[in-house]
């Protein structure tokens, strides 16, 4: 089948013969329940003069000079409609959001198909074969399209799945807001990476709270900070209840203070408290770094009761490998693995099967510290006390080596923890 690109800058003739100028725009829009839009005008141009033509007027299309059914002087020019898509201007070199693929990418070009005498936009080009062919180059792209399978090309997307959200956004997958969710969100940060600021916001405004809190935990605070611009306050304070508190304070601390202020003042005092908390310390010790959701239990309950208390806390905690011993007093007293609370015997106490020999980090330790501890010990987080040996919270090995390896590296660690 054919592609816009093979008719841009094709002559336009009329009855006679005469050109009235080149193939500079094609003009397409949706009929009825079809959902690809049908071709309803071409512009020719010829100098600085243009006039828009009616497909109506159009007697052979696919041919090397495009030819009308009427002379010059009859042509009654189309007026564009406020539906009508500008193929050229608005829908090539558009970005693509192909959650498949879990990419952005570009069109290329745009396929036509004909059902009896009209011409509808049947695919969206994203191949490079589709590049190859704007550029002239044509020989080069049959060849790239010949090593595809029969029927759809690599990098063809059905028009049934695109929607052009308006002509200054990029074009994205038709796909609703569930099926948006889905995707990991380390891919939707990837995605949110390769659009513009105002683009990735668009997307973002698409998903839910819990969606969007872990996909902006995927992302670097500054990037954070851009994409939440312009977002009403009680909106990203929604956002910032939902994500891990430490996360949450990096976000912050990256706002200006006045606005931190008023957005912790809008969160919920129990999420607010948390934050708080973690930004009385400097971003770069354990206490600036832990988290606050963690698992704790009574040294003198037996495992068949812990597994209740667990049961209890276990959506709000971060990491669920460890689970802490405290006193009332908020003493760290021992720690143990859930897979050995799970194997233990229902009636066994917790004080007997708990490791008594602790490592933990002070609130003042640096994050060095913190990473060369896990490091050391192989662990998956660490606790951090104070000078009373009282429990504040956990730092994570991920948080731990942020400073070790670079970000980009850290967020493709396997989160074993989860």
């Amino acid at each position: 089948m054919p592609y816009i690109s093979q008719f841009m800058g094709r002559p336009i003739v009329d009855l006679d013969g005469e050109v009235i100028g080149s193939l500079s725009e094609v003009l397409a829009h949706k009929v009825g329940e079809i959902s690809h839009p049908k071709i309803v005008a071409i512009e020719a141009k010829k100098g600085s003069h243009t006039i828009m033509i009616p497909f109506s007027d159009v007697a052979a299309f696919v041919i090397p000079a495009i030819a009308l059914n009427k002379r010059k002087k009859q042509i009654i020019p189309y007026e564009p409609g406020e539906h009508d898509l500008y193929l050229i201007r608005d829908v090539l070199d558009k970005q693509i959001i192909d959650t498949n693929g879990v990419r952005v990418v570009r069109v290329n070009d745009l396929e036509i198909t004909r059902v009896e005498n009209e011409f509808f936009i049947a695919n969206v080009d994203t191949s490079s074969s589709g590049l190859l062919r704007r550029l002239g180059l044509d020989a080069i792209s049959k060849r790239f399209s010949n090593k595809g399978k029969r029927g759809a090309q690599p990098g063809n997307i059905s028009w049934d799945d695109v929607e052009l959200l308006s002509t200054d956004q990029p074009m994205r997958l038709k796909v609703p807001g569930e099926k948006l969710a889905e995707l990991h969100p380390a891919d939707l940060a990837e995605i949110l990476s390769d659009l513009s600021r105002q683009e990735g916001r668009d997307i973002l405004e698409s998903l839910d709270l819990e969606t969007l809190a872990d996909t902006l935990e995927e992302v670097e605070p500054e990037f954070q900070v851009s994409l939440l611009e312009g977002m009403p306050d009680e909106r990203v304070a929604d956002v910032l209840e939902e994500m891990e508190p430490d996360e949450a304070a990096d976000l912050l601390a990256e706002l200006p203070k006045d606005r931190s202020q008023e957005l912790l003042e809008l969160m919920e005092d129990e999420e607010a408290q948390d934050v708080r908390k973690l930004l009385a310390y400097p971003d770069n010790t354990a206490g600036g770094i832990m988290t606050t959701e963690y698992i704790t239990i009574p040294p003198d309950i037996t495992a068949e009761q812990a597994m209740v208390v667990i049961r209890e806390q276990g959506e709000e905690a971060e990491v669920y490998y460890y689970i802490y011993v405290t006193d009332s007093a908020g003493h760290l007293l021992g720690v143990l693995s859930l897979r050995e609370l799970v194997l233990a015997q229902p009636k066994t106490k917790i004080s007997d099967i708990m490791v008594k020999r602790l490592v933990t980090v002070h609130l003042e330790d640096t994050q060095d510290d913190c990473a060369q501890s896990v490091a050391k010990y192989d662990l998956i987080a660490i606790p951090v006390v104070d000078d009373d040996n009282i429990l504040h919270g956990i730092v994570t090995a991920d948080d731990a080596i942020d400073k070790i390896i670079p970000t980009t590296w850290k967020k493709r660690l396997p989160r074993l923890y989860h």
